[in-house]
């Protein structure tokens, strides 16, 4: 089983890691069908402060397919096991079934918003 982790807010791939409103995890078979779905819901804060990480990693979460993030972000879910895929939009089913299906690879894309968002290189 493959467990995958979406940053979310309202259905749709929350373009902000950090501040997402909750994180999607779906559980995929080895056929690649969905057969689970949870939602959870971090601490305030800015994510990769948060310790979201490591609760990620104790649920099993072994890839977060999102859109953009800061550099230490992808690196601290790196260096936890998390692979990362940035450049995912739109609702958080259709990015899982890109990815699933090869359409959505990694953009490499790195949030550089210093403003009220505060995602930067969190």
């Amino acid at each position: 089983m493959l467990k995958i982790a979406l940053p979310s807010r309202e259905g749709i791939i929350d373009e902000h890691f950090g501040h997402c409103e909750y994180f999607t995890l779906l559980t995929v078979d080895e056929t690649r069908n969905i057969v689970k779905e949870e939602r959870l819901t971090p601490p305030p804060g800015c994510g990769c402060k948060s310790n979201i990480v490591p609760v990620l990693v104790d649920l099993g979460v072994s890839v977060l397919v999102g859109g953009n993030m800061g550099e230490g972000a992808v690196m601290t879910l790196r260096r936890h096991g998390i692979d990362v895929v940035r450049g995912a939009s739109g609702p958080v089913h259709d990015a899982a079934r890109s990815w699933l299906d090869g359409r959505l690879a990694d953009r490499q894309e790195l949030c550089t918003s210093h403003g009220h968002h505060g995602c930067g290189n969190h």
